[in-house]
């Protein structure tokens, strides 16, 4: 069995963007094994990504905004339409029951 401190990796990495970020580490004084460690130390802690992955903003309830807006919209619809009379199902096969049962009726 080996006693070594650590493991070989190669990575491939955008030459521009590691040209601009390789000075800002020098500064603070970090390596990008450094960062890369610093990552895979807070995945393993956190259970996750340690940052934002994507621009799209949530809403509380976890949807974006377009999505939760569609959802109530299509719930006040369904609710003015029952207010207004429209039938109501208490399952899939009532309503299947209900069609087939108009279908007979033709």
């Amino acid at each position: 069995m080996s006693n070594t401190r650590s493991s070989g990796m190669h990575i491939r990495v955008n030459p521009e963007i590691k040209a601009k970020v390789e000075p800002i580490l020098s500064a603070i004084g970090l390596s990008f094994s450094d960062v890369f460690n610093l990552t895979l130390n807070q995945i393993y802690l956190k259970r996750r990504i340690p940052f934002e992955l994507s621009s799209i903003q949530l809403t509380e309830n976890g949807y974006t905004t377009d999505f939760e807006a569609e959802l109530l919209s299509t719930s006040k619809k369904s609710h003015a339409a029952v207010a207004n009379g429209a039938r109501t199902y208490k399952s899939a096969a009532d309503l299947r029951a209900a069609l087939d049962s108009e279908e007979d009726d033709e």
